[in-house]
């Protein structure tokens, strides 16, 4: 059965998403999301097919082949406080209310690890259980970008269902290294472009702006920042430094997590503060805070916007528009158009040779983690999956499954 391969993007960001699918040969018919800049790049670089809207609200929306979205992940990340009642949370609902009323041949969702321990599992459930209901069969996933050639170290989740039908996740391409547990998957195939390797050709960066290509500038670093940087070693952090030279900011942080009480699950992840990169790894995930937080591997700076970029796997010609600081959250928010394109490209082959036909909604897999052993957080959003989802499959093996 030949289907259209049409695409409607939800909460489209930089247009990480929308460029993957691009490239796999789906038209994005339209994008949406509530951020000035967000719009503003999205039409600079891909259509004018973009409109700014806040999605919490009602809107009416174009039919489209396949629905793909990222909400808002802030108020679940582990790169930060982790807040249950944060707004951003019910979007994910909204995502998948959204779905269920469309009904499109297929969906993709992305979102942060920490989305599946978020509110003991209620986001997992808010994302599956309406779509589950309508009839959507369904992949969900732990990946690190890194198995799908991005130079990154980069943990998502990702959603995959279809309606009526199964589809196929797709498999790693890449394998990856330098991380815990990075080799228990596609330890077979080629290695994850390192850093260095992702950077190479870019020309050296100006230190004022725009710099060439646009966005490869940096501001000098001077006093303790300066003898920070030349004190680390590569993948050395700021706890590798004595503690004088620690940032303020950070020993704040350092101590607080061991006096202040904060409850485990509301800490975030640990206090990295400056990090020297490894040139002959893959790079750790690039974020919001990546130009101020990470060195170069090689050179006493911090990272250009556009080596976020690169990283990211964005092509030098990609236009962000905004602030230096709406840029860096840009890059850090996005969905690396990589990763996207090896999801587009295998779906786009499932939609080819898909046979709609009508079956019960189920939860196809469920693979939570990339390693041998859960926390107990994620044990327990896993046990709310199975006791909600297992009836469709034979056993709990068959649902949740291994690297």
């Amino acid at each position: 059965m030949q289907l259209p391969l049409t695409c409607l993007d939800l909460f489209c960001g930089a247009g990480g998403l929308s460029l993957g699918f691009t490239r796999a040969g789906f038209q994005i018919v339209c994008a949406i999301d509530s951020s000035s800049p967000a719009v503003l790049t999205h039409r600079a670089n891909l259509m004018d097919r973009v409109a700014q809207h806040d999605l919490s609200r009602s809107i009416e929306l174009p039919q489209a082949t396949v629905i793909i979205g990222g909400p808002p992940c802030q108020g679940f990340s582990s790169a930060g406080m982790r807040l249950p009642d944060d707004r951003r949370n019910s979007l994910v609902s909204r995502f998948a209310h959204i779905v269920a009323r469309c009904r499109p041949m297929a969906f993709v969702f992305e979102n942060v690890e920490g989305f599946l321990t978020s509110s003991q599992g209620d986001r997992v459930l808010d994302l599956l259980a309406p779509l589950i209901a309508v009839g959507y069969r369904i992949h969900v996933r732990k990946v690190n970008a890194a198995n799908y050639g991005v130079p990154q170290h980069r943990k998502r989740t990702i959603a995959i269902g279809t309606l009526g039908w199964d589809p196929s996740f797709p498999p790693p391409t890449h394998a990856a290294y330098g991380a815990p547990g990075a080799r228990l998957a596609g330890s077979h195939l080629p290695l994850a472009p390192t850093t260095l390797e992702a950077l190479g050709g870019l020309p050296v960066p100006t230190t004022e702006e725009p710099g060439c290509p646009p966005d490869h500038f940096y501001r000098p670093l001077q006093g303790v920042d300066l003898e920070r940087a030349r004190a680390l070693r590569p993948g050395q952090r700021m706890r590798d430094l004595p503690v004088d030279l620690w940032h303020e900011s950070y020993r704040r942080r350092a101590y607080r997590r061991v006096r202040d009480g904060t409850p485990t699950e509301r800490r975030g992840g640990a206090p990295a503060g400056v990090r020297r990169l490894r040139g002959d790894e893959p790079s750790k995930a690039i974020t919001s805070g990546a130009r101020t937080e990470f060195l170069h591997p090689v050179e006493d700076r911090n990272l250009t916007l556009r080596e976020c970029a690169r990283l990211q796997t964005f092509p030098d010609e990609y236009t962000f528009v905004g602030s230096p600081s709406d840029k860096a959250q840009l890059i850090g928010d996005a969905v690396p158009p990589l990763l996207a394109f090896a999801i587009a490209r295998n779906l786009a082959s499932d939609l080819r040779a898909a046979e709609p036909m009508y079956r019960e909604g189920a939860l196809l897999s469920f693979v939570p983690t990339l390693s041998e052993g859960m926390s107990p957080a994620l044990q327990t959003t896993t046990d709310r999956v199975l006791q909600s989802f297992q009836r469709h499959a034979r056993s709990a093996e068959q649902l949740v499954l291994w690297p």
